[in-house]
């Protein structure tokens, strides 16, 4: 292993670039090895643990400013190393790709408990950022406070800018330097925690020639009695409609007009994950996705689900659902539909959530679902039945619910989808007679997992299982 060449060792490593105890050991082995591993760590140092890690960093950024420089800093009471980056093994700069304002903001807390003082030091590391960094590929700039892109190579650097995380907070007139210099942004991740000023924002996605990811996170509980809040925000990013293939929408409000209009146009969607609070019937069935793979919606949202399902072109892999509302409208008909239009729609799905009320007709759909959907790998099932209240009929009915399903799975399963996981919330399944079973089917590699976890656990469908 140690014997490898630069290139395969280049290519493992790059792989398992996020994997930060396994390429700091490598470093260890061997000069080859440390002289292949350096340049993986350093396109983003920002991303491994800072606690271990600060340190080393500080000295070695602080390592570049000239003697200019450091005598102004050291006079103003600034910690400096006395080493030099002339005495460095390597030009660590020259490999770096992305900057994180809150990692540097950490940083910089070394060399002063002064705010003025980390204000200076943060603004030579922006600095020797846009000398040495041979381009800027990632920038995570919430909380920033400097303005980088008024250092002179700045233009050359943003040109190149791939990925964008900020937040609202950030002056509007930030973003209107930035839509200046970053028109070929593709991953745009934004955290909204002030909801009254989008302007700069959506000039920023308005101008953007290439964006293909979006994000949208509200972070604030801020009640807006505008009706139409993110209006300006929507109708940026329509510009952009032919070129995103991944929308990911979390709105706080459900009070928009404009997302009925807009979200339909985005026909090459392949991950789509928003609300649709009004949309009417007619409005969802004009969202149409014949590329969507991954796709997230509110359990009160199933008849809304079902038709974005219907109108998919059989390439979704993935189902997401949102908290379980036990009192929306029509859930068991709704339930039952979109289990339907999943095993007639969704032949290569692998994450499914199902939930439905514990009647013979939906016995019989999921059956049908399991023979034909035989990519699973991920199946959340949860059974609701708020007829029963006598604790006694209650324990029996979970069994009589539970051993039904079962049955189904089983005889499911020894047909199609070996070593598929299953997580539950329901204990009852913890009991000896049913550990026989599974175990049973685990031992014969029929069911890989399964688990019985919290609810909350069992919800999220991205838990590990």
């Amino acid at each position: 292993m140690s014997k490898l060449n630069k290139d395969i060792l280049f290519l493992i490593f790059d792989e398992l670039q996020d994997d930060s105890k396994f390429l700091f050991s490598c470093l260890m082995v061997n000069r080859i090895w440390c002289e292949t591993g350096v340049p993986i760590l350093w396109k983003n140092p920002w991303c491994y643990d800072i606690n271990y890690n600060k340190d080393y960093l500080y000295n070695i950024i602080t390592s570049y400013l000239s003697d200019d420089i450091k005598e102004f800093l050291t006079s103003q009471s600034i910690r400096l190393p006395a080493f030099s980056h002339h005495s460095l093994l390597f030009d660590y700069l020259s490999f770096c790709r992305s900057i994180n304002v809150n990692t540097i903001n950490i940083i910089t807390s070394i060399g002063s408990t002064s705010s003025y003082n980390q204000f200076l030091l943060q603004q030579e590391f922006y600095g020797l950022f846009m000398k040495k960094f041979p381009e800027l590929k990632y920038l995570d700039m919430k909380s920033i406070k400097h303005q980088i892109f008024y250092f002179p190579e700045a233009r050359f650097r943003f040109e190149s800018l791939f990925e964008l995380t900020c937040d609202t907070l950030i002056n509007f007139s930030y973003f209107y330097g930035l839509a200046q210099l970053c028109q070929y942004i593709q991953r745009l991740i934004i955290v909204n925690l002030d909801p009254n000023n989008y302007h700069g924002i959506a000039k920023l996605i308005g101008v953007q020639k290439n964006l293909k990811y979006f994000e949208w996170k509200d972070e604030h509980e801020l009640y807006v009695p505008r009706l139409d809040s993110y209006k300006k925000i929507l109708l940026a990013l329509e510009k952009n409609a032919n070129t995103i293939t991944d929308l990911k929408i979390h709105f706080t409000f459900v009070n928009n007009h404009t997302l009925p209009k807009v979200l339909p146009k985005f026909h090459k969607l392949k991950t789509l994950i928003t609300r649709f609070d009004n949309f009417n019937e007619e409005q969802l069935k004009m969202c149409v996705y014949h590329d969507l793979e991954i796709f997230k919606i509110d359990y009160h949202y199933l008849k809304a689900a079902s038709i974005i399902v219907e109108n998919s072109g059989g390439h979704i892999k993935k189902i997401l659902l949102g908290p379980f509302n036990a009192y929306a409208d029509n859930i068991g008909e709704d339930s039952f539909i979109f289990i339907r239009n999943i095993h007639k729609n969704c032949p290569l799905i692998e994450y499914l959530p199902l939930i439905f009320p514990p009647t013979k007709k939906h016995f019989v759909e999921i059956e049908e679902l399991l023979k034909i959907c035989q990519n699973l790998k991920l199946l959340l099932l949860i059974i609701y039945d708020y007829s029963i209240y006598e604790e006694s009929i209650y324990d029996e009915k979970i069994l009589e619910y539970g051993e039904n399903l079962l049955k189904i799975l089983i005889s499911s399963t020894l047909k199609t989808w070996e070593g598929t996981s299953i997580l539950t919330s329901n204990y009852t399944y913890e009991e000896d007679d049913y550990k026989k079973l599974i175990n049973k089917y685990k031992n014969n590699g029929v069911i890989k997992d399964f688990r019985c976890e919290s609810y909350t656990n069992v919800a999220n469908m991205d838990f590990k299982i």
